[in-house]
């Protein structure tokens, strides 16, 4: 049976729904915190501390919020998730003491798991149908601008607003924008599902086709599994620890207001990356993206190392970076399909996106730590270093595809 691609309506909604998603459940968060600490008599220190508290425990639900968009249906999953958010959101604008403002803010990273990237691609490979990756590309190219569009417009709002007043309003474009765009998708991803979901345990094989007597062991599918979370969450480290330190990073290393300068490229690389994989990414197998992706970050990092402080190596580090970034978002939706099919594929993917984000939630805290103690150099030797191991992950996945196909159990 044919089956037809996602339409462009359906994915700027999607695009739509997770700029505000991770406008408001993320981005945001970094604007208001000062304010937030203030009111409740915390050093900054301690309110991003909640956040890593609840991104850890958003983390945890990932794969259970996955195996229950392969149950029901992503649309439906995301539009009750857009309600949670819509609550969790408005809890934490009504928080009368810091316990229960905690308590909410780890509701919002709850919700997070229902209705961001993770459950938009299971929601795109539902409805998406031969054309899923394609479409997965141009969602991450949209989805792209969430810290452009929220950074200015949360300040702009709090300019005029507090943050408890800014969060009613990141409540209502939860509840009035993102719930009606998941309610339209529910009855497609639902329909979808039963249509084109195997049976329980019903084996599936890599996308490329062999003759079955050239299948190896189950064994090796979970070998593959295993070296693919591996490489994701070491990617989620080294991706979170720079993110959250790059400007302090370049203060660090001798560049002062050059380095500001160079940072500000960080994200139209990261938004270039998709635009040129969109483009010219269709033959490329994920696999040896994912190795592209992979390979940008170790590179980025000794190009810093070795040419600081001269401000064109910080410039380069900067765009290899972002590029890697860009290709990270992408290929962590589109490597579990081209790998494992359809089946199974919300589960995986909350496997994925629960290894990226416990590895994110501890790393900005210990490079921190690192930083105090060995210098910048050293550290970001480090980072390097570890990036080459996802690096040795990644190209191993690469080969052992290219060797011959494996066959994996979908999740019951």
């Amino acid at each position: 049976m044919n089956q037809p691609s996602l339409s462009a309506t359906a994915i700027w909604g999607l695009g739509v729904t997770q700029i505000i998603g991770y406008g408001t459940l993320y981005y945001g968060f970094s604007i208001l915190a000062p304010a937030m600490a203030r009111e409740f008599g915390l050093a900054e220190e301690w309110v991003f501390a909640a956040l890593s508290v609840s991104l850890v425990v958003g983390a945890a639900i990932s794969p259970y919020a996955g195996r229950l968009a392969d149950r029901h249906g992503a649309g439906r999953i995301m539009t009750w998730g857009s309600l949670a958010a819509a609550a969790a959101l408005l809890g934490c604008a009504v928080a009368p003491g810091r316990g229960s403002f905690v308590a909410a803010l780890i509701a919002t990273e709850l919700a997070a798991a229902f209705v961001l990237y993770s459950t938009a691609f299971v929601a795109i490979v539902q409805t998406g149908g031969v054309r899923a990756t394609r479409s997965i590309v141009h969602l991450t190219l949209i989805a792209g601008f969430a810290s452009t569009l929220f950074w200015p417009l949360t300040t702009q709002l709090h300019a005029h607003l507090d943050w408890r007043e800014v969060y009613v309003v990141f409540a209502l474009l939860n509840l009035c924008v993102c719930l009606p765009i998941h309610a339209w998708l529910t009855g497609r991803s639902r329909r979808k599902t039963i249509e084109t979901s195997p049976l329980p345990h019903e084996p599936v094989a890599l996308v490329a086709p062999v003759a079955p007597d050239a299948a190896v062991p189950l064994t090796a599918g979970r070998l593959i599994f295993g070296l693919m979370l591996v490489g994701f969450a070491i990617e989620g480290l080294v991706l979170a620890a720079i993110l959250v330190h790059m400007v302090p990073l370049m203060g660090a290393l001798g560049m002062g207001a050059t380095g500001l300068v160079a940072a500000t490229l960080f994200g139209p690389a990261q938004v270039a990356s998709r635009f040129v994989n969109m483009i010219f990414g269709g033959r490329l197998p994920q696999a040896w993206l994912a190795v592209i992706a992979a390979g940008l970050l170790p590179t980025g990092l000794m190009v810093l190392v070795l040419t600081t402080p001269r401000l064109e190596g910080a410039l380069v580090f900067v765009v290899l970076f972002g590029l890697g970034s860009g290709l990270a978002s992408i290929v962590g939706g589109t490597l579990p399909l081209e790998l494992f099919g359809r089946a199974g594929y919300g589960a995986r993917l909350g496997w994925v996106t629960a290894a990226r984000q416990l590895s994110a939630a501890f790393a900005p805290v210990g490079l921190s730590a690192l930083l105090a103690r060995v210098g910048a150099p050293l550290s970001l030797s480090f980072l390097a270093a570890l990036a080459a191991v996802a690096l040795t992950a990644f190209l191993s996945i690469a080969v052992l595809r290219r060797a011959r196909p494996v066959t994996v159990e979908a999740p019951g």
